[in-house]
């Protein structure tokens, strides 16, 4: 079920893409689905793999390099080469888990700002594989929280715009130069 596309879990000293940041518009535009997935989606799998890897990151959405498709790559254990990254395309959660847990998440669109944010314990995701082949897969625990801080990108939602303690939240942005206008809080 894992990635068999292959990506030295390195960090090389120029990722192959650009991160966008909190404030830049293109982290709010929707994405759209892949209709095809091809050597151009691959490639731009281990574009994202490695630009995950040099930024020292366990989950990177397509939007956050610009790319404005429903496309995402997570890693939970990116210091053992033997485990291999996931890579989900078009994902959609089918179920998702009454328990719901709070935890600390951070976001490469938004370095040093580290808040929790509550969202279900476990998820079911349906999605396709970097071959185009369908899945599903159950998450729980961490793997559960980054698939969907990841999805939330897709449709231009951030971590930040789910934190409940505003005034936390507000300080921290502060703390890393990013404005409290950026955060379009989630109902």
């Amino acid at each position: 079920m894992s990635s068999a596309v292959i990506v030295d879990k390195k960090k090389v000293q120029t990722p192959p893409l650009e991160l966008h940041y909190l404030g830049d518009r293109v982290l709010r535009k929707p994405t759209k689905r892949v209709s095809k997935v091809d050597d151009n989606t691959r490639h731009l799998v281990r574009d994202m793999l490695q630009t995950m890897y040099s930024s020292d990151g366990i989950g990177l959405a397509a939007p956050q390099v610009g790319v404005h498709k429903q496309l995402l790559v997570v890693d939970c254990d990116p210091s053992n080469a033997a485990n291999p990254p996931f890579v989900l395309i078009n994902p959609k959660i089918t179920r998702s888990s009454k328990e719901v847990c709070s935890g600390e998440e951070g976001c490469l669109s938004i370095p040093g700002v580290y808040l929790d944010v509550v969202r279900p314990q476990a998820i079911e995701v349906s999605f396709k594989d970097e071959n185009g082949r369908p899945q599903k897969m159950p998450a729980s625990g961490l793997l559960a929280r980054v698939i969907q801080h990841e999805m939330d990108h897709l449709n231009g939602v951030l971590f930040v715009d789910r934190v409940e303690n505003e005034l936390l939240l507000a300080e921290a942005l502060t703390k890393h130069h990013f404005s409290m206008n950026a955060v379009k809080p989630v109902q």
